[in-house]
């Protein structure tokens, strides 16, 4: 599987990325034969990239992930995790998490974007994780904590970073305005950007992709089946979009451009893995992926060849922007 580097840094990611999140039970409860399994699968399809974080299932994905790596050449791989929530006990459990995963909630979570919430949290992953160090730090949705963020973690982060501690840093969010200032003005590497360029969506256009652009850094895209509408070769009517119910109109949009994707001998959910990666700042999608099925699904449709005037003739057709750049070499285009 090919790899892209992030600037500036000798940290190569694969170009499709396993999300753990769903390993930590989210929504549903997984095995831990099946998260196990999962990860092994990823392992042989050629995925080096994995991503977890603590919130997702109260450190449960970050301990599933830790021991399904266990044991795997540490240099072949690349793992990321996330600051800004601390686990802590939760003195009035009510059996359940109310965040959506399904886990006891013993602990709960805690804001924390100051320099010792961040050596704690990494040291804290390390130690569910059984790793000895992490790849990329990212902050964890720091949307009504930017001045703490900027001012006391990044700088945090970048010693780290500098030091040899940690080989990438940034930050990952639904929005994109926010992770654009972290591009423009602080010391990110790399940013994660959830459901703001997809088929659907393409809003990182305004602010985000030029940043990376201009100043040379680089774009995780995840959430690239927008909770769901995307994720089925035709799309229906009850599917979630931005974890909501799909307005009609979005599904009949979605609709058409499954309409020209199958025109052109593809299926929607195989250009919404790959229209991302027409960005040049773009260098890996990840996809959360729950069991060994999930995992050979999602690679296939990575495999997928997308012929390069797919992207034009739904710019043409108005259901990509005008503006919609597309790398000169057409990046998406992947031999069966």
């Amino acid at each position: 599987m090919r790899r892209h580097k992030i600037p500036s840094t000798a940290v190569e990611v694969t170009e499709l990325g396993f999300g753990a999140s769903v390993i930590g039970n989210l929504y549903r409860t997984t095995s831990a034969e099946d998260a196990a399994a999962a990860v092994g699968t990823a392992w042989d399809a050629g995925i080096r990239y994995y991503d977890t974080a603590p919130h997702y299932g109260l450190g449960l994905s970050e301990r599933r992930l830790g021991a399904a790596l266990r044991g795997r050449p540490r240099e072949q791989y690349v793992i990321s995790s996330k600051v800004g929530r601390l686990l802590v006990p939760n003195d009035h459990p009510a059996g359940v998490d109310t965040e959506g995963f399904v886990v006891r909630d013993d602990l709960r979570r805690q804001w924390d974007f100051s320099p010792d919430g961040v050596l704690r949290s990494i040291e804290e992953t390390l130690e569910r994780t059984g790793l000895d160090r992490l790849d990329i730090v990212y902050l964890h949705d720091p949307d009504d904590h930017w001045q703490q963020a900027a001012d006391q973690a990044m700088p945090t982060l970048a010693e780290l970073r500098d030091q040899g501690v940690i080989g990438a840093i940034g930050a990952g969010m639904n929005q994109s305005a926010l992770l654009a200032r972290f591009l423009r003005e602080t010391a990110a590497d790399v940013v994660m950007l959830a459901g703001r360029y997809t088929l659907l969506d393409q809003s990182a256009l305004d602010d985000v992709l030029p940043a990376a652009q201009e100043h040379g850094k680089a774009v995780v895209a995840v959430g690239v089946f927008n909770s769901g509408l995307l994720a089925r070769d035709r799309p229906a009517e009850g599917m979630k979009y931005d974890y909501q119910a799909a307005p009609p109109a979005l599904v009949d949009r979605a609709r058409a451009i499954a309409d020209v994707c199958q025109a052109h001998g593809t299926t929607l959910p195989a250009a919404a893995i790959a229209f991302p990666l027409t960005h040049p700042s773009v260098i890996n999608v990840t996809l959360g992926m729950r069991d060994p099925g999930q995992v050979r699904r999602n690679a296939r449709l990575h495999r997928q060849f997308i012929p390069g005037e797919l992207w034009h003739d739904l710019r043409d057709q108005g259901l990509l922007r005008a503006e919609t750049p597309f790398a000169p070499d057409e990046r998406s285009q992947q031999c069966p």
